[in-house]
């Protein structure tokens, strides 16, 4: 059995699908990462209510390792590893991760986890992101841009669906499958999930040097007060 890392995000959904139809394997675990100052998943600034929401429509159970924001990486792998020695993830020990090509993301992963005595599986490993992005669409997938990078795209695409007119509109030096950081997203619909999350937009903030798109679980309205993303 394996635990799927879990940022909410398209490519993890893409990973949860592919280890499910190409490998026959649902995961024990879906595991994110939450600052434990605003209740968010870490970069991506999604409500935490949201990513359990996500594993409930999965039928997959959800681990959430707290970590400060602007966590420094001594204590990010201390919770890590601290997570990783009880349950549910206490007997586990295999993580599968989203990634598509950063050598050096996977090589950090690999020792990290190794140290652990985890090993790891990269579904995705060195897929076109040109076709994955298409193949995602292609599926019925639904998701939003929820932070973007302004200095490598343009900040008016937080918020956005991510489809085929935001495909066509991605300027070429911008990764499809933001790969190289310019955007992360939100999935709210799609074949892993037995019911769509319903959600409604938020605003729209800088902080911290990104572009953040807020979204709300629907039934909490888009005039609730919205909490530091």
């Amino acid at each position: 059995m394996i635990a799927l890392s879990w940022s909410g995000g398209k490519d993890s959904a893409l990973a949860l699908r592919a280890l499910r139809r190409e490998q026959g394997i649902t995961p024990a675990a879906l595991v994110t990462t939450v600052t434990e100052d605003y209740g968010r998943v870490s970069m991506h600034g999604v409500r935490r209510e949201l990513v359990h929401a996500q594993a409930d429509a999965a039928g997959v159970p959800l681990v959430e390792i707290a970590i400060p924001a602007l966590c420094p990486n001594d204590v990010y792998e201390a919770r890590m590893a601290q997570a990783l020695a009880v349950p549910p993830l206490a007997g586990l020990r295999t993580m599968a991760f989203a990634d598509l090509f950063l050598e050096d993301i996977r090589a950090y992963r690999e020792q990290r986890l190794s140290t652990a005595g985890w090993t790891t599986t990269f579904p995705l490993w060195r897929r076109d992101t040109g076709a994955l992005a298409r193949e995602f669409v292609d599926a019925g997938f639904q998701a939003v841009l929820v932070c973007v990078d302004p200095s490598k795209l343009d900040p008016s695409f937080a918020g956005r669906a991510y489809d085929a007119s935001l495909l066509a509109d991605l300027p070429a030096h911008v990764d499809p499958c933001g790969e190289n950081g310019e955007f992360h997203t939100f999935v709210h619909a799609g074949p892993i999930f037995d019911r769509p999350i319903p959600i409604e937009r938020g605003e729209i903030v800088r902080r911290d040097g990104f572009v953040f798109s807020d979204i709300l679980p629907a039934h909490v309205g888009a005039h609730a007060t919205k909490r530091r993303t």
